[in-house]
C-alpha cells in the first residue's frame, strides 16, 4: 500500500511524512491487500493565525476495483487531526468490506463462504435467527 502526503501551509519534511506513513499503516494494515493507494491532505486552515480546530487531515483511500473512499477530521493539533482522520477511515474500509462480505444475490440465496461448506447448518441457523427475532418482537421470547 503506498501512502502519499501532501501539505498546505505546513512544512512537509521527511519526519512529517514517515510519521504520517507509519501511523496510516499501523492501522490500515489489514487492509493492504485491499488497498492500492492512500493520498493524505494536511491543511492548516489559518495558516499562521491560531485557531480552534484549524488542523485537517483528509484521507482518501483507494480501494482495488472500487470508488475511492475519502474521510476528513479536524483538529486542534496536526497529531489529533492525522489520529482522528486514519480511525474514520479504518471505520469506513470495515463498513465497506463488510457490506461486500456477505450480501443477498437477486435469486434470494446467500452469498455467504460458510453456505458452501455446509448449507443444511446455515439455512437452518438463519431460519432460527429469524424465528426468534420475530418471537422477540411479538413479545413472546
Amino acid at each position: 500500500m503506498q501512502v502519499q502526503v501532501n501539505s498546505n501551509h505546513i512544512e512537509g519534511s521527511a519526519r512529517l511524512q514517515e510519521w504520517v506513513s507509519a501511523t496510516l499503516t499501523e492501522r490500515l494494515d489489514r487492509f493492504d491487500e485491499f488497498l492500492t493507494r492512500i493520498e493524505v491532505h494536511l491543511t492548516d486552515e489559518n495558516g499562521s493565525k491560531a485557531g480552534v480546530d484549524d488542523k485537517r487531515c483528509h484521507i482518501e483511500a483507494r480501494p482495488k476495483g472500487h470508488q475511492s473512499v475519502s474521510v476528513t477530521h479536524k483538529a486542534a493539533t496536526l497529531d489529533l487531526a492525522v489520529e482522528g482522520a486514519a480511525e474514520k477511515m479504518r471505520h469506513a474500509l470495515d463498513h465497506l468490506i463488510g457490506k461486500l462480505e456477505v450480501k443477498a444475490v437477486s435469486t434470494g440465496h446467500i452469498d455467504d463462504p460458510r453456505f458452501d461448506e455446509e448449507p443444511a447448518h446455515v439455512t437452518e441457523a438463519l431460519l432460527q435467527e429469524e424465528f426468534l427475532a420475530k418471537q422477540e418482537a411479538l413479545g413472546r421470547y
